[in-house]
């Protein structure tokens, strides 16, 4: 009996709470703090994740601000107190000071070919770029060479292809392709030339001008080292006379002052107008040059490019390029190489890269003239200008057409509605993007 009577006391007490309490449903969502069914989250209008912070991220310094650059970005960080190299953290304040998007790991993107080792010959220099120093650049590497008017970078031939831009002065390069047609040709600041791998060429700054010639070559593999060229010098040192002698069917005295080693650079005076012998077999098909300066740019909002392939340089089939320029204020826009590595140059101003590697890995780095970048394929980046002049710099890839994938223009030609849902635009911000590449944009 005393059971059942406390049975019944117990379901009363439970029937009246029911009764006073409010239903979910009639709850003041902003007032309470209960949590809600799974139906009820559906419907709300909080995010699934908060939002992203406004808090500013601007590169705090330049290279030639007068500061004493410091570890510290609003609130987070402090001041360097110990050993400081305020040159280095000058030129990197995103590595000093990197913004809060930054997180995660990424491998190092940056090589200044000013940290290269020189070598020192007579009549020029060279100094290359390759995944010894910057392990992340595996399919192409870079050399920076000089010859003072009338050298000669020797007859010689790479187990890679050879890409290479003229930086200033002017080169005659000569090649003999394996039909045994022959080509020579002079290019100028701007313009570019091609060698397939296995291809013999030489190449020669002619007197045009007091300081000779500078030039940027690419080679497409990141383990190239110019260490490793063949170079027709270093062949015949090593081979027996009588067999040279043999070979070119004469008397083995022809061959007494040819050199004990490698001459690589050396000076010598040539005619600017040297000519090809004539070849039973003609001419090379497609030129081993290319005149890039005198293309026209393509202008756009932020700068401008100049995009070369294999549709225009036909020799070049396994390396594409564009030449970009970005204003103040602009910049290269968000985007990414569907399949291709990409090796960079800058040759003039102050740029700032952020390179996304997935997996909420992002890394921003800063980069002045001289400097080497390399973004891996599909990696998410784009290129700002920072500084108060116009940024120029290379794209190189290892490809015979040129692609990228543009983010803007994938959100404008994706359905509104699909966007939205992403990422909570308007549908005034989602008409207004563009549907063609914008490549280079302007200030907003």
């Amino acid at each position: 009996m005393a059971l059942g009577l406390l049975t019944a006391l117990i379901s009363l007490l439970f029937a009246a709470i029911a009764a006073t309490s409010p239903t979910v449903d009639s709850v003041d969502s902003e007032n309470s703090s209960a949590t809600p069914s799974s139906t009820s989250a559906a419907a709300s209008a909080s995010p699934t994740v908060p939002y992203a912070s406004d808090d500013p991220n601007d590169v705090l310094w330049l290279p030639n601000s007068d500061i004493i650059p410091e570890a510290e970005r609003g609130t987070l960080g402090a001041t360097v107190i110990g050993p400081q190299n305020i040159q280095i953290d000058l030129m990197n304040a995103d590595s000093l000071a990197p913004p809060t998007t930054d997180n995660g790991d990424v491998p190092n993107v940056k090589w200044p070919m000013g940290l290269s080792h020189n070598r020192l010959q007579t009549g020029g220099w060279a100094r290359q770029q390759n995944i010894e120093v910057l392990p992340i650049a595996t399919e192409m590497a870079g050399v920076d060479m000089r010859l003072e008017p009338g050298a000669i970078r020797e007859l010689h031939w790479h187990k890679t292809g050879e890409w290479a831009y003229v930086l200033k002065g002017n080169v005659q390069v000569t090649a003999v392709n394996q039909n045994g047609q022959n080509f020579i040709g002079t290019v100028g600041p701007g313009d570019l030339w091609y060698f397939p791998a296995g291809i013999p060429h030489s190449l020669q700054a002619t007197n045009d001008t007091v300081d000779g010639a500078e030039f940027l070559l690419i080679f497409d593999s990141g383990a190239f080292s110019e260490d490793a060229t063949f170079l027709l010098t270093d062949w015949l040192a090593h081979v027996p006379k009588e067999v040279i002698a043999k070979n070119f069917q004469t008397d083995i005295s022809a061959f007494n002052d040819i050199p004990s080693e490698e001459l690589y650079i050396f000076p010598a005076i040539p005619p600017d107008n040297q000519q090809a012998p004539q070849s039973p077999q003609g001419t090379v098909p497609h030129p081993f040059t290319y005149p890039l300066s005198q293309v026209p740019i393509t202008p756009l909002s932020g700068g401008s490019v100049k995009v070369v392939d294999s549709t225009v340089f036909t020799a070049s089939t396994t390396i594409a390029a564009a030449e970009v320029t970005v204003e103040p204020g602009a910049m290269r826009e968000l985007h990414w190489h569907p399949t291709q590595d990409e090796w960079d140059f800058f040759l003039q101003g102050n740029a700032r890269v952020t390179v996304f590697a997935s997996t909420s890995n992002a890394r921003t780095w800063d980069f002045q003239a001289g400097d080497v970048g390399y973004v891996p394929a599909s990696y998410g980046h784009y290129v700002e200008n920072i500084g108060n002049t116009t940024l120029k710099f290379l794209e190189v890839f290892v490809t015979d057409v040129y692609q990228d994938v543009s983010l803007a223009q994938w959100l404008a030609l994706t359905p509104p509605e699909l966007v939205k849902a992403h990422l909570g635009l308007s549908d005034e911000t989602i008409a207004a993007m563009k549907k063609t590449k914008q490549t280079v944009v302007g200030p907003a």
